[in-house]
């Protein structure tokens, strides 16, 4: 199942909100990406851009995309970031592929009037 790295910044009343009453927020989470057929490999808070950081599978970008779309639908979080994650395998598939597309960068017209 395809692997996810979600970032999220809380806004500042949603920051105090968890200061003045502390909540893990991991088990709600869990669940809701359980209902969207995933699966939460793990969850951690951080500082920074970003509040707190998940990894979490889904079984589509559409899976995905609706978790983002949820939680930032929620009002708690002033920006949702989600990024797909490649297994090395993956990766390595993908630069084969990209070695066989046909791309060719563009090339310096320096000598040319």
């Amino acid at each position: 199942m395809p692997h996810y790295l979600l970032q999220v910044a809380y806004t500042s009343e949603a920051v105090a909100t968890l200061v003045k009453n502390p909540q893990d927020r991991i088990n709600v989470v869990s669940k809701v990406v359980e209902n969207l057929g995933g699966g939460l490999i793990g969850g951690w808070l951080s500082f920074g851009e970003y509040d707190t950081i998940t990894i979490c599978e889904f079984p589509d970008n559409v899976s995905a995309a609706a978790f983002a779309l949820a939680i930032a639908a929620g009002g708690a979080c002033k920006s949702v970031k989600t990024t797909p994650l490649l297994s090395p395998g993956e990766g390595f598939e993908a630069m084969k592929k990209a070695g066989t597309s046909g791309y060719a960068p563009p090339k310096s017209g320096k000598g040319k009037k």
